[in-house]
């Protein structure tokens, strides 16, 4: 019979010891959202979207802490200890670290499942106790946000070979939606001649502007 693979929590950046879990989760939750804006042009009879980003994927499971029963526990060693010390082992990954100025960047594994990001919240319930009032047993429910630098799709977006589109939001200025596109506010004459604006200042919000591929 082929050994159970345990769950573990590794922190990647800074290096850290692995935190194996004592028992594997029942299941997990994967989330992911994209965020519009709806662009207000008056006459239509609906508003054109506007993509504005997508939002980090999220990792929600509940993890099982149990010191008390030997049937549950895998360590007789543990038997009575205070579930805590297992607890705040996870907990600690949201404290800030000294190197990074905020908490550390791990991964969490399990099987096929490597999902890298910082730990974003924490619910611990207790629910069993010793005599003593040391708790024995507990469920800690975590989320997980997704560490994502975005480099490589920065990058995509600076070098694109295709015009693209972009609706002007209220305060925008041609040197501003270069900045953006173009990471160069300089370069604004490009979409002002794509666009046959003879006046740079005469853009106004809700108008549609084509972002020429550039050089």
């Amino acid at each position: 019979m082929a050994e159970l693979e345990m769950a573990k929590i590794i922190p990647v950046h800074p290096k850290g010891d692995e935190i194996k879990v004592l028992f594997n989760p029942n299941e997990y939750r994967l989330a992911k959202s994209n965020q519009f804006a709806e662009v207000a042009i008056p006459g239509l009879s609906a508003p054109p979207l506007q993509f504005g980003r997508g939002g980090a994927q999220t990792l929600t499971l509940q993890l099982f802490f149990d010191t008390y029963d030997s049937k549950y526990s895998t360590d007789t060693s543990q038997k009575n200890t205070d579930v805590r010390f297992f607890t705040q082992q996870v907990t600690n990954l949201m404290k800030i670290n000294p190197e990074l100025h905020a908490p550390p960047i791990c991964m969490f594994s399990w099987g096929n499942l490597n999902f890298v990001g910082v730990l974003e919240q924490a619910t611990l319930r207790c629910t069993l106790f010793l005599p003593s009032g040391i708790p024995v047993r507990a469920t800690l429910d975590v989320t997980f946000k997704q560490y994502f630098e975005g480099t490589e799709e920065t990058g995509m977006l600076r070098s694109a070979t295709f015009d693209r589109h972009y609706v002007v939001r209220p305060g925008d200025t041609l040197t501003g939606i270069a900045a953006l596109h173009y990471d160069d506010p300089a370069r604004w004459r490009p979409i002002a001649e794509k666009n046959n604006l003879e006046d740079p200042l005469s853009i106004r919000p809700g108008q549609m502007l084509t972002i020429p591929a550039i050089e």
